[in-house]
């Protein structure tokens, strides 16, 4: 059964916009769209981010930026990030409005509505 939740997509590329679109969060279908992923969990967020890069990936700077503005200082993460919601039970869940905020601000970009309908 596909599960879709609104997710705060960071490309590593700089080039390529940063967008929150809905996604089917099953890990198999993240894994197989964004390779293997480390996952962190904070509060009512989780990200999945590669933590050891081993020289294959590019690095992203501006979700490095993102985890270091909520508090979490890791070296460097590589490849595409994902943010999504996280409930008390670990089930994610639509990535949360201050968390797409912040990346609006950090990053100076509006997210257009319509894709977070």
């Amino acid at each position: 059964m596909i599960r879709k939740c609104i997710a705060l997509v960071v490309p590593a590329r700089l080039s390529e916009e940063v967008t929150a679109k809905s996604l089917d969060v099953r890990h198999g279908t993240l894994q197989a769209l964004y390779g293997p992923r480390d996952c962190i969990v904070r509060g009512d967020w989780q990200a999945y981010v590669r933590a050891d890069n081993g020289g294959n990936l590019r690095p992203n700077v501006r979700a490095t930026q993102l985890l270091h503005e909520t508090g979490l200082y890791l070296p460097e993460v590589a490849g595409n990030a994902l943010f999504l919601g996280s409930t008390e039970q670990g089930w994610a869940t639509d990535a949360p409005a201050h968390l797409i905020r912040l990346a609006e601000r950090l990053f100076d970009m509006r997210l257009v509505e319509a894709e977070l309908v």
